[in-house]
């Protein structure tokens, strides 16, 4: 496995300095070779920590090296408007779910998860962009998180697909009274949700109460 890190850092190296060497001579106005150079750099990276089976510290690294080329994206082409801290977020998650281990499948996790990033993208959208509330999108996303976590593991699926309905008809009904109040647009996404809790409805209770009475008769 050296010998395959060795060849993979060494491969990387050259190839990175031939496309910064096309770069420059080609199109020096555009750093597009920081593209390619980027996965160039996971490979010799990868096969370390896999070969020693260091997943956390993995997750670190490549956590450290994406932030860092959205921040140096964004210095580049954006400096007037930093979109990168919209970015970053999800990825700090990686890292923090990987060393928190068994922690990570707990409900008490998910709903502090879910929380922070509900927190954190609605002060980002009340201090940069008010005159929109986008922050609705990324908390309705992340809501999923410990609603499917918490019926997963009491194994109520028609309780979760009634709840999981009435979330997505919530959505619907806020994104369009924001979006577009004069036009009602809501019910139609909505009456195809409902079908959901319904067919769970028909499918699981009805059946067992078919089996019961099958079972009676024999």
């Amino acid at each position: 496995m050296r010998n395959f890190i060795n060849f993979s850092l060494a491969g990387s190296l050259m190839t990175m300095i031939f496309l910064g060497i096309v770069n420059y001579t080609t199109s020096p106005q555009t750093m597009w070779f920081i593209y390619p150079c980027l996965l160039l750099l996971l490979w010799p990276i990868t096969l370390f920590f896999m070969s020693n089976k260091m997943y956390k510290q993995y997750s670190i690294v490549c956590s450290a090296m994406i932030i860092a080329f959205l921040i140096v994206e964004n210095y580049l082409y954006a400096p007037n408007h930093l979109w990168f801290i919209y970015a970053i977020y999800p990825i700090i998650w990686w890292p923090l779910l990987m060393y928190l281990g068994e922690k990570a499948k707990t409900l008490k996790t998910a709903l502090i998860g879910c929380a922070s990033t509900i927190i954190y993208y609605a002060f980002l959208n009340i201090m940069l962009s008010p005159q929109y509330p986008w922050a609705i999108y990324p908390a309705f996303l992340i809501m999923w998180w410990p609603l499917a976590l918490y019926h997963a593991q009491r194994k109520t699926f028609v309780a979760f697909s009634v709840t999981a309905s009435l979330l997505i008809s919530i959505f619907f009904i806020i994104v369009n009274v924001v979006s577009s109040p004069t036009v009602i647009w809501a019910i139609y996404p909505i009456f195809v949700t409902l079908w959901w809790p319904l067919s769970m409805y028909f499918y699981v209770y009805k059946r067992k109460m078919y089996q019961a009475t099958f079972t009676k008769r024999m």
